[in-house]
């Protein structure tokens, strides 16, 4: 019996599914989702927030004490400057505005995450460095795309989808000129690491350290270097943390 119509007909699904499949692959991993949710915070600003009375800067890496930090959207305006993180996560997500980690759950599967409140506030505290500019003119702004359901009540700066136009539409007292809308956004182009791929590795570079407990920190508010201390008293008496070496002139702690 000749094999040979069988085997090439095989070998031309092959062509068309192994490259289907290395693709479909590539969409589900991190990189690629977060991609796809920037992407479509891109579309929603562009159909929904004037692009003259919101200026718009995307993926700004900016210089830190200890080393560096991502933002993936800032929005400028007569009413503020807004600092936007977006999450491409679906199920369920639990969580509360003083909570160190949320949950993301799936039918039975559970999967914790950092507060991205909390994973925000460093991006607040670089700009806010970076264009000396009183803390409350700067809102933070999270939102959520990929069909996630809210299980818990969220605060007001934690939206779904589009939802974040809205929250930023609802500042409507002017706090800036003119004029100062185009000085802090050039402020910021100057400010800002250039968006390439060195600067990207960089910042991946700056995260491992930050993650590896044997390697040398520095505390991201005053630029000392963090120490390993020890909880003392309480029901967490013993527990280990990363507490800044200038303590009690600087009181930032981050977890072990």
């Amino acid at each position: 019996m000749d094999f040979t119509p069988i085997i090439a007909q095989v070998w031309k699904v092959a062509i068309w599914l192994v490259p289907l499949m290395l693709l479909l692959g590539l969409l589900k991993s991190p990189w690629a989702k977060g991609h796809i949710g920037e992407l479509l915070v891109r579309l929603f600003a562009h159909w929904r927030l004037d692009k003259q009375t919101y200026r718009r800067l995307h993926n700004v890496t900016l210089p830190t004490p200890d080393g560096t930090t991502q933002i993936d959207h800032v929005f400028l305006s007569r009413f503020g400057i807004f600092v936007l993180e977006t999450k491409n996560m679906g199920g369920w997500i639990f969580g509360g505005e003083h909570q160190a980690q949320w949950t993301q759950k799936f039918y039975k599967q559970s999967f914790k995450f950092q507060n991205p409140l909390r994973q925000n506030y460093k991006h607040l505290k670089a700009l806010e460095a970076t264009l000396g500019i009183a803390p409350e003119h700067l809102h933070s702004v999270i939102t959520f795309v990929g069909g996630s359901t809210f299980k818990t009540e969220m605060p007001a700066n934690v939206t779904e989808g589009a939802g974040f136009v809205r929250y930023i539409k609802s500042f409507r007292q002017p706090v800036f000129s003119e004029a100062e809308v185009d000085a802090l956004l050039r402020a910021l182009q100057e400010g800002r690491r250039a968006p390439t791929l060195a600067t990207h590795r960089e910042h991946v570079q700056n995260l491992k350290r930050r993650n590896d407990p044997t390697a040398e920190r520095k505390c991201p508010k005053c630029g000392s270097l963090l120490v390993i201390r020890s909880v003392k008293s309480g029901a967490k008496a013993g527990q280990q943390f990363w507490g800044c070496s200038a303590y009690p002139k600087c009181r930032t702690v981050q977890s072990l």
